[in-house]
C-alpha cells in the first residue's frame, strides 16, 4: 500500500466546542480507518467563534458556517471531494454542505445530530440542559466547574475522568468562547431547516442512547426522514467519539466497506438497514 493520502476526512464539533475537544480521536481515527481505505488525512476544523477563531463572531445561519468550512478548506489547498464526519450542531452543518454542494463530498457520518424538520424541539434541543448551558456561558462561574458539568452532561462513559476534564479546562482557559456566540450558535441551531429531500452525499448516522443533551429519537427520525442507516451506540452519551471512540471507527469502516463491497458488486448499498454494533 502507498503512503500516498487516499481520502481526507474533515472533522466537525458541536455548540461551543472546537477542534482540541475531540483529543486523540483524530489519530484514532486515521489509524483505524487505514485497513479500509489506506493512509488518510484527518483535519479538524473550527467554525467561528470557537477555539483559536473564538474572537471572530459566529455566525447565526447554518449555511455561513458552510461557505466558511469551504474557504478554510481552499485556502488550505484542499481539493475534494473529502469525507466529513460531524458532532450535533457540525451535522447539521454537514447536512447543508452536502444539500448545497454534493460533489464536494464524498461521505458525511451525522454523530447525534437533530435538526428540523423531522423531530420536534423538545427534542432537538431539550430546554432545560441547553438553557443551562447559556445560563454557565453567560455567567462567571469557575472554568473547573462550568467544564465539569457539561462533561457530564454530554459523556456517560467518561462523564468521571480527570484526565478529560483537565484537557477541556486548559482548552477553556485558552479559547474561552463569549456568551454572545453561544447564543449566535444556539440561535443558527434552533432555526435550522433542513430538506426533506434526501441529500445526493452517501451518509452513516450514530448516536448514543445515554444522550442527555440531545434525544437519541432524533436521529432515528432523520434516519427513516432520509432513508439512511443507523448505528446505536447502547450505552454513550452525547459525545459519542469520547465516549467509545473505537466502536465510531468500527462503524465508520464497517459501512465503507459494506458500501465498497456492494458498489463492487453493482447493486446499491440496503441504506434502510438499522444495524446497533456490538460493543467492545
Amino acid at each position: 500500500m502507498s503512503d500516498e493520502v487516499a481520502a481526507t476526512w474533515v472533522l466537525l464539533r458541536g455548540l461551543t466546542r472546537e477542534s482540541g475537544h475531540w483529543g486523540r480521536f483524530p489519530l484514532q481515527m486515521m489509524q483505524g480507518l487505514r485497513a479500509t481505505q489506506g493512509p488518510v488525512r484527518v483535519l479538524t476544523l473550527d467554525l467561528p467563534g470557537n477555539g483559536a477563531r473564538f474572537r471572530e463572531k459566529s455566525p447565526t445561519d447554518i449555511g455561513e458556517m458552510v461557505e466558511d468550512l469551504r474557504e478554510q478548506l481552499r485556502r488550505a489547498g484542499v481539493a475534494g471531494p473529502v469525507h466529513v464526519l460531524a458532532l450535533s450542531l457540525g451535522g447539521m452543518v454537514a447536512a447543508e454542505w452536502a444539500q448545497r454542494y454534493p460533489a464536494e463530498l464524498a461521505a458525511a457520518v451525522l454523530a447525534s445530530t437533530s435538526m428540523k424538520p423531522f423531530s420536534p424541539f423538545f427534542r432537538r434541543l431539550r430546554p432545560t440542559n441547553y438553557l443551562t448551558l447559556v445560563a454557565m456561558s453567560l455567567a462567571r462561574f469557575a472554568a473547573r466547574w462550568r467544564e465539569r458539568h457539561v462533561l457530564q452532561l454530554t459523556s456517560q462513559l467518561m462523564c468521571h475522568s480527570e484526565e478529560v476534564l483537565d484537557d477541556w479546562v486548559a482548552l477553556h482557559r485558552r479559547h474561552p468562547v463569549s456568551g454572545r456566540n453561544v447564543l449566535r450558535q444556539l440561535w443558527a441551531a434552533m432555526n435550522y431547516r433542513a430538506s426533506r429531500a434526501r441529500p445526493r452525499v452517501p451518509m452513516l448516522l450514530l448516536c448514543g442512547q445515554g444522550d442527555m443533551l440531545v434525544d437519541w429519537r432524533c436521529s432515528q427520525a432523520v434516519s427513516r426522514g432520509w432513508g439512511l442507516p443507523l448505528r446505536m451506540h447502547t450505552r454513550a452519551g452525547h459525545d459519542i467519539p469520547l465516549d467509545d471512540p473505537d466502536w465510531v471507527v468500527r462503524a465508520v469502516g464497517d459501512w465503507l466497506a459494506k458500501r465498497e463491497l456492494m458498489n463492487g458488486a453493482g447493486t446499491q448499498p440496503m441504506e434502510l438497514e438499522t444495524v446497533p454494533l456490538p460493543m467492545a
